[in-house]
């Protein structure tokens, strides 16, 4: 079994697929991963089904579409589908270790899902009732209830540096378990392994190295298409995206944008001592290796910011492939253009590891199986509800209420800043996706069609509302906080 070889799944939370020096962005520092792209194959075509956290992560642990795994909403405490099984059970069943360090997003937060065992860091949550790892890990440095002590919300972009000794972030820490679980591992069986980074997501606390090497760089500042210049056109999910959060100004635009591209290089470096651990372990040769994202981050591009939406910077994620060595089914310095989604990654890993993929599986392995004509992605329900079709060069956005559709042209228009569903010359590619985005309909969604076409749903009265909660700030963490169940909580970003 040794022989097998070993997995590393490496996942950011609201990394956009253009944050990579390989991508060419002309500032973020991405090293370690540029490298990695070039001793594998970069997907720039990858894509989140429902770019937002827990419905993402569905998808990654089961393989499939939101329409079979039964989130396109964020359902808080939705549990795992007895009838699907996981990606770490998979690799179990097959006589693997199957450990995860950070991040899993399941409920009840210290479901295995599968996992022999999960180093948990949940972004500060025992207001739910659980600490998780992180949280006791700080208690046992004497920093009890003190992660939120910077006063950054979890869900808006003000910033400044972590307030506590270095070693006590958490992507260090999450780095340094998972280097632990690594050498800690059965060394006559095959380990499984799952690298969960929280950040960039907000809160934006950087280390203060990394937020003082941004300072010598402009990021820079995010473009509007010609389509959303005028705020009072906007299609109604979009006036409520901008409603959410303040961050206008050059300034504060800059200011966001460098300490999130400082947590970014953070993960980036960090991610080298997990490499380093493999090879001084004897193990890097024999380990597939694949990091992306849960969703990407607007980050003030059409001015917006966050996810939920099919814009390239929300929906678009990394996604980087390292093969075990000489394994020529993955390739090196390969640039892969074909669309691919997170139900992808399961069906994928255990393709490379020889592992059989169960029926259950909607994705498909982006090393084996011909490219797929369509990608199909959907968020939310009701009003607020965005739909994407996607194939390869051309890809339609639809937003129910008001019945809008829109059509980019990447190859041409990469950053989206020209709407083509009203060119005449594009009749036939959007008329082709309608009828493609008609066919993936279900559930609540027939209700947009009457007689075979698209209705969608009146457009509601904007009544925009200021954030009294500051984005869903945490408070001090200790003493404990009152413990308020989840399923008692409204069901908007937590």
């Amino acid at each position: 079994m040794s022989a097998r070889p070993h997995v590393l799944l490496i996942t950011a939370d609201h990394w956009p697929a253009s944050l990579l020096g390989i991508a060419g962005h002309p500032v973020i520092q991405t090293p370690t991963l540029d490298q990695l792209a070039r001793c594998g194959r970069r997907f720039p075509r990858a894509y989140s089904e429902c770019p937002v956290c827990i419905p993402a992560r569905r998808t990654l642990l089961t393989g499939t579409s939101p329409r079979v795994h039964g989130d396109r909403t964020f359902q808080v405490t939705l549990p795992m589908p007895d009838h699907l099984p996981t990606l770490p059970g998979l690799f179990r069943d097959a006589g693997y270790q199957a450990y995860a360090v950070g991040k899993v997003h399941v409920f009840p937060q210290r479901a295995r899902v599968g996992f022999n065992d999960v180093i948990l860091a949940e972004e500060g949550r025992p207001h739910w009732g659980v600490l998780d790892d992180y949280d006791i890990f700080l208690g046992d440095r004497g920093y009890a209830g003190r992660q939120f002590d910077h006063g950054m919300s979890n869900n808006e972009y003000s910033t400044r540096t972590w307030h506590l000794p270095d070693d006590t972030h958490v992507t260090n820490w999450t780095a340094q378990q998972m280097c632990r679980m690594i050498r800690r591992r059965d060394p006559t069986m095959p380990g499984f392994w799952y690298l969960s980074f929280t950040h960039p997501h907000p809160p934006l606390v950087p280390l203060e190295y990394y937020w003082n090497f941004y300072q010598q760089l402009d990021p820079p500042l995010p473009e509007t298409g010609e389509w959303a210049q005028d705020e009072s056109l906007l299609p109604y999910r979009l006036r409520l995206q901008r409603a959410g959060w303040h961050c206008s100004t050059e300034i504060e635009i800059r200011t966001a944008l460098r300490a999130f591209y400082a947590l970014c290089t953070q993960i980036d470096h960090q991610i080298r001592l997990v490499i380093g651990t493999l090879r001084e372990e004897g193990l890097l040769d024999n380990t597939i290796i694949l990091f992306t994202a849960d969703h990407g981050d607007m980050l003030g591009t059409h001015g917006m910011w966050a996810k939920r939406l099919y814009y390239e910077g929300s929906a678009a994620v990394p996604m980087i492939l390292v093969g075990t060595k000489g394994d020529e089914r993955v390739g090196t310095q390969q640039v892969d253009h074909r669309p691919v989604g997170w139900q992808d990654i399961l069906p994928t890993l255990l393709d490379l590891a020889g592992i059989e993929v169960p029926e259950s599986v909607t994705g498909q392995s982006m090393v084996s199986a011909e490219p797929r004509a369509t990608l199909y992605g959907e968020c939310n329900e009701g009003e607020t509800a965005t739909r994407m079709l996607h194939e390869g060069r051309y890809k339609l956005i639809y937003y129910a209420a008001g019945n809008v559709l829109q059509l980019f042209d990447l190859e041409d228009d990469p950053t989206e800043l020209l709407d083509l569903s009203t060119s005449a010359d594009h009749t036939d590619v959007r008329n082709r996706l309608v009828a493609a985005l008609k066919a993936e309909l279900y559930g609540s969604d027939l209700t947009w069609l009457k007689e075979g076409e698209l209705v969608g749903l009146p457009e509601p009265d904007f009544l925009p509302e200021p954030a009294r909660d500051l984005s869903i700030q945490r408070g001090t963490h200790w003493p404990l906080p009152p413990v308020v169940p989840p399923e008692e909580k409204s069901t908007k970003i937590q």
